[in-house]
């Protein structure tokens, strides 16, 4: 049972990081240190550092729909939160009456006391401004709920290390995690950074992300601490007059194909992305990395054509005005992925003093005021037993990941990166 004086370090200041040093502060921990790679905080390569991420309660699964719920009423806390979350409503498309993700979560979330709206067809426009150009959306069906948006991601992360920092957090950047230290016995009792420090603990968290299979390949001793994938992204930058026009569209998260798109940022940014497995980067080994701009300050950022050609496709679906105007920038944002979509929290096997935070699959961050609860659960003994299981890294993946069924993952073929000619308009996408 751990002490409140103990040493924690945790590797890594993105979602998991933040959050569960956050969470055991706020119980009475004394000394936590919070270990990253990046020289600046938050890391630019980061998942959790983005212009924006969904906020959503939508989950077939039950337990992830109520802690969303009580996320977003933490989100609307203005004197921790500022202005991160924006309330726009979540168009939720994809209902087929057969059980699927989205009927499940329409399901879920009326039994939970949510107001939603089922929309089908030609009413789905009802959820948009009338002055928006919308595609038909003919044979399509979906619910707007409208107690949900999205979070400005970079600034969320922002205050929570700021908050953290207040609260007696040690965060040191730039402090690359080369192994975790064992006594005689095997017990983890630190960690050893690339320069050469060392950092005793009496309990390390492991909250890296999607560089955790790579940095810490042998943790797990054969069971899985995830699998890095990258997910692509395209923005298109909006005229002040188109961005006046679209401020107050919902958000909309397309179950059946993938597509998501956001409302415009403060600067006038729309942001599109695919749900996905995504894409490996072995580089002819075993274990996927992220490739990321830190990598290739030119090309880091490219995502393969065949997926500006997708995105661009889907967009028309939604907004086909909207296509017609060329990318401004993409970006392979990297998840940690577990193969049930569900997350890595809990002790490695024969190492109590080794906790993995880790596998966020893609949706992770909209918890990020309430997820370092489960950690410091954690910590301190005191998790529940299901909940345990359900994150427990010897779990069975019985199941599946019910949000991106029958999709493969492939290997990056940097060959087939996109240039900036790609996105521009072209008639065949």
């Amino acid at each position: 049972m751990a002490t409140l004086s103990d040493k924690i370090v945790i590797v890594g200041a993105g979602c998991f990081g933040v959050s569960s040093a956050y969470h055991l502060l706020k119980r009475g921990f004394t000394d936590v240190t919070i270990l990253d790679r990046s020289p600046i905080l938050p890391a630019p390569d980061a998942a959790s550092n983005d212009i924006n991420r969904i906020v959503r309660s939508s989950y077939s699964d039950v337990f992830y729909a109520k802690l969303a719920r009580e996320a977003i009423v933490a989100w609307k806390n203005r004197s921790e939160w500022r202005d991160t979350y924006k309330e726009s409503g979540v168009l939720v498309l994809g209902l087929t009456e057969n059980e699927a993700y989205a009927d499940k979560g329409y399901q879920n979330d009326i039994a939970l006391g949510a107001t939603l709206t089922q929309v089908a067809d030609t009413v789905i426009r009802s959820a948009f401004p009338s002055k928006v150009p919308t595609a038909a959306f003919d044979s399509r069906s979906g619910y707007l709920n409208k107690e949900g948006g999205w979070a400005d991601a970079g600034q969320g992360i922002t205050i929570m290390i700021d908050t953290v920092v207040s609260l007696g957090c040690k965060v040191l950047p730039g402090k690359s995690v080369r192994r975790i230290t064992r006594n005689t016995g095997g017990k983890t009792n630190g960690v050893e950074c690339e320069d050469g420090t060392f950092y005793e603990a009496a309990t390390v968290i492991i909250a890296s992300g999607s560089w955790t299979p790579s940095t810490f390949p042998d943790v797990t001793f054969g069971h899985t601490s995830g699998l890095s994938t990258g997910q692509c992204v395209a923005m298109i930058q909006l005229s002040e007059e188109e961005a006046e026009i679209y401020k107050d569209i919902p958000v909309v998260l397309d179950f059946e194909t993938g597509f998501y798109i956001f409302p415009p940022t403060r600067k006038g940014i729309v942001k599109m992305a695919m749900h996905l497995a995504g894409y490996t980067h072995s580089n002819g080994g075993e274990i996927s990395r992220p490739r990321t701009i830190i990598d290739d300050p030119i090309r880091g950022l490219a995502i393969p054509k065949y997926n500006v050609q997708q995105l661009r496709t889907h967009l028309r679906m939604v907004y086909p005005e909207l296509a017609g105007k060329p990318f401004s920038a993409t970006r392979l944002c990297w998840y940690n992925d577990s193969p049930d979509g569900n997350w890595i929290i809990g002790r490695v096997p024969g190492d109590p003093s080794l906790i993995l935070a880790t596998a966020g699959s893609g949706h992770a961050y909209k918890f990020l005021p309430v997820i370092g609860r489960l950690v410091a659960d954690t910590v301190d003994g005191t998790i529940d037993p299901e909940v345990a299981a359900k994150f427990s890294i010897e779990r069975s993946y019985v199941a599946v990941d019910e949000s991106r069924l029958e999709m493969a993952v492939a290997e990056l073929d940097l060959d087939q990166l996109c240039t900036l000619e790609d996105l521009q308009i072209n008639s065949k996408t």
